[in-house]
């Protein structure tokens, strides 16, 4: 037996988008340590840190049309689904399973449905959020009313999904000018939720409630659609240093503080817009047109990116750790934030092993397993 390849081969990557896609994955998790000492949203450090979900969003908007646009007369829409699970779905298990083995280490106040939890809900809890489906309030066994309880950050991935079946079923046929107009449109939604709405930010789309979903959908239509926009029009950026001047204007506008406070949200809402709307795209527009010029640069790149998925889907229950005990034991933020730094750099290390021992090997087994068809 022959194998003949049914499979489309990956394009070269645009490494600066990689690394970029790594250095906000790293701000989520610095965010998250942080947030557990914040009290509220108006105080938190790296305060808007919660943005890099939106950045990703645009991203994988971008780089979903370079991958694709161009070879939809090559493949079915069963061919890209498949790709796109091979490429996501092992790590999502992974982070699954990591929140399960630690979900009774993490019982206390802060989470008080921990400890009325049987396991074999826990177990059925986990089984569900192997697929991805999200779970009703009704499933909670944590007490946040989570889609995904056993690894909160899964949710966003859930909106991903749908971003991906979005282009597969309808926006991929849009012409330039039709996919201008939805583009425009969402962002006059996100523009009315962020003035206008009750709060005055994006924060929120981890739960099945009208409110939750509602967040969910506007953070997802504008960015991932603007970034298939962009892609499209391939109006880019070069200037020198891309990789550094990206990373700078990420860490600079997610690092903000609240703008405005309780009495006036719209002010951070035109913050958040602006930023969502201009800026996020002129990053991802310099960092496509940008190049690197020295192998540091490359090797640093090449593992940002490599660990940037892994990092974000794998170490928020480590966060719930931090969380509880925190919680637990009434921790100050002087005492026990080196404390949490310190899972910061073990959620990396995780990151990178499961990359290296089992998210590649098992993409390569599905691939060649699913993508690759027998002949002859």
């Amino acid at each position: 037996m022959n194998q003949a390849p049914t499979y489309l081969k990956s394009k070269s990557h645009y490494e600066i988008l990689d690394g970029l896609r790594g250095v906000a994955s790293i701000l989520v998790v610095i965010f998250h340590v942080f947030e557990t000492y914040s009290g509220d949203r108006f105080h938190q450090i790296i305060n808007h840190g919660y943005l890099a979900v939106d950045f990703f969003f645009l991203l994988s908007g971008f780089v979903v049309a370079y991958a694709y646009d161009d070879r939809w007369d090559q493949m079915t829409q069963w061919d890209f689904y498949k790709r796109r699970l091979i490429r996501l779905q092992p790590m999502v298990i992974a982070g699954t399973l990591i929140g399960a083995l630690l979900f009774y280490f993490q019982t206390g106040a802060a989470f008080p449905l921990i400890a009325a939890t049987p396991v074999w809900k826990m177990l059925l809890v986990m089984l569900v959020g192997f697929t991805m489906l999200p779970l009703l309030p009704s499933m909670d066994i944590r007490g946040w009313q989570e889609t995904h309880p056993l690894n909160g950050a899964a949710w966003s991935l859930f909106y991903e999904y749908i971003a991906n079946i979005l282009y597969a079923v309808l926006i991929r046929r849009f012409s330039k000018t039709l996919l201008t107009i939805f583009v425009i449109l969402s962002a006059c939604l996100l523009i009315h939720f962020l003035v206008w709405g009750p709060q005055g930010d994006v924060i929120g789309g981890w739960s099945i409630d009208k409110t939750q979903v509602n967040i969910g959908l506007t953070r997802l239509l504008y960015p991932f659609f603007a970034g298939v926009l962009l892609m499209r029009v391939g109006k880019l950026i070069h200037i020198k240093n891309a990789f550094a001047v990206c990373s700078f204007l990420i860490i600079v506008f997610l690092a903000v503080p609240r703008i405005g406070g309780p009495d006036h949200l719209w002010m951070n809402g035109i913050y958040e817009a602006f930023v969502i709307i201009v800026i996020f795209p002129l990053i991802v527009s310099i960092g496509a047109g940008g190049t690197l010029v020295s192998k540091t640069s490359v090797k640093v790149c090449k593992f940002l990116g490599a660990i940037s998925y892994p990092l974000y889907i794998t170490h928020y229950p480590l966060m719930y750790l931090h969380i509880a005990w925190v919680s637990n034991n009434k921790i100050p933020m002087a005492q026990g934030l080196l404390a949490g730094l310190g899972l910061a750099i073990i959620a990396v290390a995780i990151a990178w092993v499961s990359l290296r021992f089992y998210d590649e090997p098992v993409r390569e087994w599905l691939r060649k397993r699913f993508l690759v068809k027998k002949v002859g």
